[in-house]
């Protein structure tokens, strides 16, 4: 079955969401979202993960996972799957409770922002979903990790890293004022945040800078199988393409503009055709 390409490595950062089956409620109840976090904090014990963020919804959740080691699908099926036996146990039903494979959107984790903005997308859920009233604090739903931000250290949930995301906010210390900072931040970025604000993280694939992007690619090219689809394999192969493309052209002597100024049948245009048609899954247009 064809399938988008999981890429791990040691330190990766991702933002993974996973909705219901059909959309229905992966969390019925208080004792459900619970038993989710004290799994969720299992599989951290296991795999090492450090958790930056997360935002459990009733039909779906939002995890922003780092993993020192690459483990995330062997984290992620024991997560899902020992979720889903507890869930099944505890209300008498059977078979899938989440629907299709998850989404894991690779971070940029360099400190220039990238992390906090998933982190920002991620707190600011509930109200997006609008589960708050506008007279409610963001921090007054429960089931995420921004009221974890607020508490002392020693209250705070264990495997919640929080230090990256106060950095990346120029917070340079988890004391209370700088944790009333975070506050004043999330607040302002719940009054002036658009829809629009949002496009990158909900869609595609990655989220960095260009240069972060194309390293990602070359892990893609390496990796990218039959089997695999989507707009990775879709940009793995265009960046092969323009690598080609820049060898052939300093092969000749060339820059761009020449390429563009000789005619559609010019020999040497024709042979840099052929070895991109060749060598990669680029269309004849």
């Amino acid at each position: 079955m064809a399938r988008p390409l999981r890429i791990e490595y040691a330190g990766a950062i991702y933002h993974v969401m996973n909705r219901g089956d059909r959309r229905e409620a992966v969390f019925r109840d208080e004792r459900d979202y619970q038993r989710f976090l004290e799994t969720l904090g299992e599989a951290c014990a296991k795999t090492g993960w450090r958790v930056h963020a997360f935002c459990l919804m009733r039909n779906h959740f939002h995890v922003v996972i780092e993993t020192p080691v690459p483990n995330l699908v062997s984290g992620m099926t024991w997560l899902l799957g020992t979720y889903t036996g507890r869930f099944n146990r505890r209300h008498k039903v059977r078979g899938h409770l989440f629907g299709g494979r998850y989404k894991a959107l690779l971070v940029d984790g360099s400190g220039s922002g990238y992390l906090r903005t998933v982190c920002d997308y991620v707190h600011l859920n509930p109200d997006r979903a609008r589960l708050l009233k506008a007279e409610q604090p963001l921090k007054s739903y429960r089931w995420s990790s921004y009221p974890e931000y607020l508490k002392a250290p020693r209250r705070r949930l264990k495997w919640l890293r929080v230090d990256r995301m106060l950095g990346e906010l120029g917070i340079p210390k988890d004391s209370p004022a700088g944790r009333r900072q975070l506050e004043e931040h999330l607040e302002r970025r719940r009054r002036e945040a658009k829809p629009e604000d949002w496009g990158s993280l909900r869609r595609g694939w990655c989220y960095g800078d260009e240069a972060f992007r194309r390293e990602l690619l070359a892990q893609v090219h390496q990796k990218m199988g039959p089997s695999h689809y989507g707009q990775q394999k879709r940009e793995a192969a265009e960046e092969k393409a323009k690598r080609i493309v820049a060898d052939e052209l300093k092969r000749l002597g060339w820059e761009t503009a020449e390429l563009r100024r000789r005619a559609k049948g010019d020999p040497e245009k024709v042979r840099i055709a052929r070895r991109v048609r060749a060598e990669t899954t680029m269309s004849l247009k």
